[in-house]
């Protein structure tokens, strides 16, 4: 699952890693949290961005409490996907494995689960199982997205797809995992965080952004 293995290594003096970020710039150029943080596994405020520096977590409470963190993500993400089926939903996942990690044995299903947020306490889920067919033994991979994602922007869709796909080859959250999503998707630590300032805001009361919008972006993946 995309929650409950063991964090990355610190990485606080990854070359990339800004020591001094700031939201202010519309919650861009922000850097990867510290490790612990790393578990896709959605908790009470402020443990959403546990491990983040204090003066971001309390400028993204800031935000809530003036109503403004909303209209900052309407404007940087301002439709949903049109990825709502579990059909279109493993079209879509295959489309970015074949596109980064094609030697990777293809998950048998793929699908929006109302459960994974709620049983698992995560976001995406990973599972993967050995069936044995007549001598041989096969491997069988299943991935599991939280039903929050089914009307969301789709760049927060691929952040979790990715996260999940990253699994494929690397099983626990460490340096490898995380330069393998930053791969597959340049802005995932940006995205990371922007969703779980979005998680903030959700658990704070506030409306979901994307629910029942007409989805008219495209959201084929990126190669």
């Amino acid at each position: 699952p995309a929650g409950g293995r063991r964090s990355a290594q610190n990485p606080s003096a990854w070359p990339d890693r800004d020591p001094s970020p700031s939201i202010a710039n519309k919650l861009h150029r922000l850097p990867p949290a510290a490790t612990h943080r790393r578990h896709f596994k959605p908790k009470m405020p402020p443990d959403y961005l546990h491990g983040y520096p204090l003066a971001l977590i309390d400028e993204v409470r800031r935000l809530i409490d003036q109503d403004r963190l909303a209209p900052l993500l309407l404007r940087r993400y301002p439709r949903a996907h049109p990825v709502r089926t579990d059909r279109a939903l493993y079209d879509y996942v295959q489309q970015l494995r074949s596109t980064y990690l094609r030697n990777t044995v293809a998950p048998s299903r793929v699908a929006y689960d109302n459960n994974v947020r709620v049983v698992h306490q995560a976001l995406g889920l990973h599972t993967r199982s050995t069936q044995i067919q007549g001598a041989r033994l096969k491997a069988r991979r299943e991935i599991g997205i939280a039903a929050l994602f089914r009307e969301a922007p789709p760049e927060f869709l691929r952040m979790i797809v990715v996260h999940e796909l990253a699994h494929l080859k690397q099983r626990e959250h460490d340096r490898a995992f995380y330069q393998l999503c930053a791969n597959m998707e340049p802005d995932y630590h940006q995205l990371e965080f922007d969703l779980r300032a979005y998680l903030c805001y959700l658990d704070a009361g506030g409306r979901p952004l994307w629910s029942g919008e007409s989805a008219r972006a495209d959201a084929a993946p990126r190669s």
